[in-house]
């Protein structure tokens, strides 16, 4: 099966081959061909070109894009998509002055989605998160990681990671699933008595289950030490489980520390860097990645964007979709985020959104860029004039199509 876009007014992201994840000034780099073709086969890049060097292909589904941007979807590298529901009497609390750590003190927060998560069923989990998944996939997302963490007990959490495989067998768009059993300690549990259960009852269940492909530590203020996310990083490693953390976003943690000794793929997170944390980033492969529509919900401060670009380093940008911190799946509020209150480039944002969120995810050898052989995934904009009206109309939607692998998404 051959499909065909042509008259493509700006076709965004192409590379001869696999490009190389975006440091620094490269972040704005992003190639684009104009009055361009795309043509895809059985669900794959096959070639692309000026419309000048385009010669007709007999049998092709065909797309006239004229005055349309044709992108790669996005890569979104850290959600919670599967809880039980939502917790909007918190989003009230913090109107009315209460902090995010007040509200986890007063039982709410990660606990509050923990005791809902552990009265629902399988069955009720997969079905709400597979709305939420074509939500995001209408929104331009075209592979999400998810990780598990609203459990807190051994049947719990392995709960949450089965209802992520049962996701991965339907879903058309690419799914990674973390372990994230160290996301808080729960009330009736002494702290020693969870982390052995975490050690030693559930990597050991997840490994033997093969269900997950990453391990994952909230090391922060009021949460896990720096020596407890070593010990969880490296059991993990022990059972096959790539190290990603979520790392200073209430404090500074010691979290990018401890995930870059750790080789982890990505830290995520990140509104407290300085140059300690800058210097320790840029000598390494881990990829640090900004979730700013969680700092735009609970009113923090912003990632240092700017200031990690401009030492050199990558960035990825992602949702942290989930009820408590940011509600929204929604990858082109994150990038107009990123624009206005971050001072990323569009161009910028677009890489981190696609390409550096593809390694953040281990997914550049098919997702992030087109180039022949990667997947036909990609966005079919509405008519516009720049990719910068992206994050400039920040309360629409700029999407009048997504494609998975050469295919129409419509819903679920």
């Amino acid at each position: 099966m051959k499909l065909l876009i042509k008259n493509i007014k700006g076709l965004v992201g192409t590379y001869p081959e696999k490009p190389e994840k975006k440091a620094g000034a490269q972040l704005l780099e992003l190639p684009t061909l104009e009055d361009a073709f795309l043509l895809a086969e059985n669900g794959k890049i096959k070639g692309f070109g000026t419309m000048t060097d385009l010669k007709e292909e007999e049998e092709a589904e065909t797309i006239d894009a004229r005055g349309r941007f044709v992108m790669p979807t996005y890569v979104d590298s850290h959600t919670h998509l599967v809880f039980a529901n939502w917790r909007e009497a918190e989003f009230r609390d913090r109107i009315e002055g209460l902090s995010y750590e007040e509200i986890a003190a007063n039982g709410g927060g990660i606990l509050n989605s923990a005791k809902r998560l552990q009265n629902a069923s399988e069955d009720e989990l997969f079905e709400g998160a597979l709305q939420r998944l074509y939500e995001i996939i209408s929104m331009g997302t075209g592979a999400v990681e998810i990780k598990s963490g609203y459990g807190l007990t051994v049947e719990d959490e392995i709960k949450m990671l089965r209802v992520i495989s049962k996701l991965k067998e339907v879903s058309p768009i690419p799914i990674r699933s973390t372990f994230l059993g160290a996301h808080a300690f729960p009330r009736e549990v002494e702290r020693s008595v969870y982390m052995d259960m975490i050690l030693n009852e559930m990597i050991p269940r997840v490994a033997e289950e093969n269900l997950a492909e990453y391990c994952d530590v909230f090391c922060d203020r009021g949460f896990f030490t720096r020596e407890e996310t070593r010990q969880i990083l490296e059991q993990g490693w022990k059972y096959g489980l790539k190290p990603k953390i979520h790392a200073n976003e209430l404090d500074y943690s010691g979290g990018i520390q401890v995930g870059v000794e750790q080789n982890a793929v990505s830290v995520d997170h990140l509104e407290c860097v300085g140059e300690d944390e800058i210097n320790v980033l840029l000598n390494s492969d881990t990829i640090p990645t900004l979730l700013p529509s969680t700092a735009f919900f609970l009113s923090l401060e912003y990632p240092p964007a700017r200031k990690m670009i401009d030492s050199g380093l990558p960035i990825a940008l992602a949702t942290d979709y989930n009820p408590g911190s940011s509600p929204s799946g929604n990858m082109n509020f994150v990038i107009a985020l990123a624009c206005i209150q971050m001072k990323m480039l569009p161009e910028e944002a677009l890489n981190a959104s696609t390409l550096n969120a593809a390694y953040a995810m281990e997914l550049q050898d098919s997702m992030g860029s087109f180039f022949p052989g990667a997947d036909a995934s990609f966005i079919l904009s509405k008519p516009m004039n720049s990719i910068s009206e992206i994050p400039y109309a920040f309360g629409g939607s700029k999407i009048e199509q997504v494609y998975i692998q050469g295919k129409k998404v419509t819903n679920g």
